[in-house]
């Protein structure tokens, strides 16, 4: 196993940590109702975590930490599209706006980086062939 496919198996682990932090905080603020529905989001980091953990260095793990990496770049995307996160809204004037923030911002750290790492695996394979 290779750095890069460590560091890919890291960063989508941490977004996938970072991902269900947020998602919990959203519920807990009122942002997602907290209903049924929310349990999509299981199944969807469970195939995320498959294809990082046990799909390393295969077409198939690569695809999937890809789109869950676009997954995972759409969430800060979201939330700051329109009204945003900042004073005005009403994440802006509670006491966890910090945290809330910051997982939008290592969100879209991790999931870039992700996104990067396993396009990078799925040129390399290509390239071998």
């Amino acid at each position: 196993m290779n750095k890069d496919t460590v560091a890919l198996t890291l960063a989508s682990l941490l977004s996938i940590i970072l991902f269900t932090l947020h998602l919990a905080d959203d519920i807990a603020r009122g942002f997602e109702t907290g209903r049924l529905a929310n349990l999509a989001a299981v199944p969807i980091l469970v195939i995320w975590l498959y294809g990082a953990v046990i799909l390393t260095e295969r077409r198939s793990g690569y695809i999937i930490t890809l789109l869950g990496s676009m997954l995972g770049l759409l969430v800060p995307f979201i939330h700051m599209s329109g009204k945003g996160v900042g004073l005005g809204s009403r994440i802006g004037n509670t006491s966890g706006a910090l945290f809330f923030v910051w997982t939008l911002i290592a969100i879209g750290v991790t999931a870039l980086f992700s996104l990067t790492l396993s396009a990078r695996g799925l040129w390399n394979l290509r390239r071998n062939r």
